[in-house]
């Protein structure tokens, strides 16, 4: 959430960063409802002032015998006003706050202004793309061929994009989840956290997947429940309306959890297979950090969620997101994308993403400044490392051969019980 206070002195900055950003939130209207905010709240402090020094009229003509009736009157009329005002005052307020949860997040300066995708910079690119000497198929016809993922039966069970994924494809899918959760734990240094995968609305709002993006959650009949859409939900929510040490930031979780979204509008080839799935394993790196050392922490968050890819030796590319195609609470937002040969084209497979303090400020995460002694609103970060079922997608298509076996990648065989092929079950 945007600070008021700053966009009431930068409304042409904020004007700018709307249209930069292709969201038409009303600024006119929340400056309107901020002014009368304002207005009401003086009114009110102005009528309870006159309450108090009458009620102090009231008790000493009352202590001196004297006729005090017409001040009673006058006092109940004054109860009257400020019970409407007050009244006033709370629709203004719900109203104010419900706008204010539609402005997005200001981009960082050194983000790209675009009106999409195709604004986005290419930052780096690792590896080099795998050359095949015969014809590339994509990893739903490799794992129907290979019999380690049932699309057919998740079907039956679940309906369309559902995958069920059936021994080696198990196998597999589990031995990315403890790989990346061991490089992260052991050389990265995160602490392994497993959170609820059902939260509240007030956890979404934290994080700003609510008010603005109901319609991509799967939410749950007759409970303030939703299925998580990602880990950052639970995580980055583990602290709201906390007060956190400055000497203990900044800290660093790690969870895996499956994650579920509605992915309204998707279509074409991204409904096939593993790549747009209505439930997904995902491995999620949450950061919380001094504002003064965020930046730089997105910078290793970044290196920590590449380290998994080149580990695996997958090619990628990292590009950094336009103010038209970045996420609606970051400030800076790296997308990695892996390279797949049946697309021909990159895929994201991780977001790295800046929020500054704008998730902190809705969901009241703070930490004490030692020199000052104040409360302050910490940074959050986070990113994928990696989304778990692009992994699959991403090692079945790179590593196939002309037989259609897949290879193993070499450091994903000790969690595979030393299986260096996959080949038909």
């Amino acid at each position: 959430m945007l600070s008021i206070g700053y966009i009431r002195e930068n409304e042409d900055e904020i004007r700018k960063m709307l249209a930069n950003r292709s969201n038409n939130a009303d600024l006119d209207k929340l400056i309107e409802l901020d002014e009368k905010r304002r207005i009401f709240t003086q009114e009110i402090d102005d009528f309870r002032h006159e309450r108090k020094e009458l009620s102090k009229q009231i008790g000493l003509l009352k202590k001196n015998g004297e006729d005090a009736e017409k001040e009673m009157e006058k006092a109940a009329e004054l109860n009257n006003e400020l019970a409407s005002l007050e009244e006033k005052q709370r629709e203004t307020d719900e109203e104010y706050q419900n706008l204010i949860l539609t402005f997005p997040n200001i981009p960082d300066e050194s983000v790209p202004i675009g009106k999409d995708d195709s604004f986005n910079r290419e930052e780096k690119k690792w590896g080099v793309k795998p050359e095949f000497t015969f014809e590339v198929k994509s990893h739903d016809a490799l794992a129907e061929k290979l019999g380690i993922i049932d699309f057919n039966r998740a079907t039956k069970i679940a309906g369309s994009r559902f995958a069920t994924m059936v021994g080696t494809g198990a196998k597999l899918e589990r031995a990315l989840i403890n790989f990346m959760l061991d490089v992260h734990t052991h050389e990265h240094n995160y602490t392994e956290i497993m959170p609820p995968v059902i939260v509240n609305s007030k956890s979404l709002t934290g994080t700003g997947q609510l008010p603005k993006f109901e319609e991509d959650l799967f939410k749950l009949n007759y409970r303030d429940y939703y299925l998580i859409p990602t880990a950052e939900v639970p995580v980055t929510n583990h602290f709201a309306d906390e007060i956190l040490s400055e000497d203990d930031l900044p800290v660093k979780f790690v969870a895996y959890t499956p994650c579920f979204r509605s992915e309204a509008g998707s279509y074409g080839q991204d409904t096939k297979g593993l790549i747009r799935q209505h439930q997904f394993n995902k491995v999620e790196l949450v950061k919380f950090a001094h504002p003064d050392k965020s930046w730089q922490e997105l910078e290793a968050l970044l290196a920590d969620a590449e380290e998994i890819l080149q580990e695996l030796g997958l090619h990628y590319r990292v590009v950094t997101l336009s103010t038209g195609d970045m996420g609606f609470a970051s400030a800076k937002t790296y997308d990695i994308e892996v390279w797949l040969p049946s697309f021909n084209t990159y895929r994201e497979i991780s977001s790295c993403s800046n929020f500054t303090d704008f998730q902190a400020r809705r969901a009241s995460i703070r930490y004490k400044d030692k020199s000052t002694g104040k409360n302050n609103f910490v940074h959050t970060l986070n990113g994928s490392g990696l989304a778990v079922g692009r992994t699959v997608v991403a090692i079945l298509e790179n590593y196939q051969q002309e037989d259609g076996t897949v290879i193993v990648p070499e450091v994903l065989r000790p969690y595979m019980g030393g299986m260096d092929k996959i080949s038909p079950e």
